[in-house]
């Protein structure tokens, strides 16, 4: 990115003064490296699967052999000739059942992790990816996007909401809103029946009242700076998401992923 300094924005929208861009903004888009980090984090989630060694065996079974013009399969002792604990049949065993030793959770070196999160970080500097991505940013006053420490003491959400219009990001609040349907399939009745896309992030340096504010904006996530991830910045391991900065978590950058990688 060839910009040297960027513009900071008040609650109104209103310029008010400049700050320098860090250098960790001048990383190069790596959507490899950023898949590999968000689905490392992702799958520390994955609930490990096994089976009951029993499962399917569970039978008195008997094969009658050769020489009955059936097949050989083992079928229920307690009469008819069902076939039943084989591989196969009806209430038999699985062939390859998960088990519960498999490694699932993908690692990543420290290294290709910090590069991860500084590739995301400078994706969200940039209006082509942001819009490439899904984001409706046409309004937005400038990439990269940063607003006074102000915003951090807002405790209701109708402040939040000002603020955010004022910003030119209530557009893509709204593109989340709308595109709230319910879920296909059986996840319905498993505690997540709606779903919807991602809406912006919102980094700061100190939370003071603003994410219980901001928590009711659906599609919006609020991050300190120290906990930014590569899962938050570029989540289902697409970069660019439309990110709002405030200046205090905006100069901490460099300190927290240049001087420290």
């Amino acid at each position: 990115m060839g910009k040297v300094t960027t513009k900071i924005f008040d609650l109104n929208g209103k310029a008010v003064d400049k700050v320098k861009v860090p250098k960790v903004f001048k990383t190069p888009l790596r959507p490899d490296v950023i898949k590999r980090a968000v689905i490392a984090l992702q799958s520390r989630g994955f609930q490990p699967q096994g089976r009951d060694p029993l499962a399917g065996k569970r039978r008195s079974v008997e094969s009658l052999g050769a020489g009955h013009g059936i097949s050989r399969f083992p079928r229920l002792r307690a009469g008819g000739q069902r076939s039943t604990f084989a591989v196969g049949t009806v209430g038999g065993r699985a062939a390859y059942p998960p088990v519960a030793e498999k490694r699932i959770v993908k690692r990543i070196p420290r290294k290709e992790r910090l590069l991860a999160i500084r590739s995301a970080l400078a994706a969200t500097a940039s209006k082509e990816t942001v819009t490439t991505r899904g984001h409706i940013a046409e309004d937005v006053r400038d990439f990269p996007l940063v607003v006074v420490d102000d915003i951090q003491d807002l405790k209701k959400t109708s402040d939040v909401e000002k603020a955010f219009i004022k910003l030119g990001v209530w557009p893509d609040i709204y593109r989340v809103k709308e595109s709230q349907k319910e879920r296909a399939g059986r996840g319905k009745t498993r505690g997540r029946r709606m779903k919807h896309a991602v809406g912006p992030l919102l980094v700061i340096s100190e939370n003071k009242g603003v994410a219980q504010a901001a928590r009711n904006l659906l599609g919006v996530d609020v991050s300190t700076v120290n906990n930014l991830n590569a899962e938050l910045l570029a989540p289902g391991t697409h970069p660019g998401r439309l990110t709002v900065w405030t200046k205090s978590a905006f100069e901490k950058l460099d300190e927290i992923f240049v001087g420290g990688g």
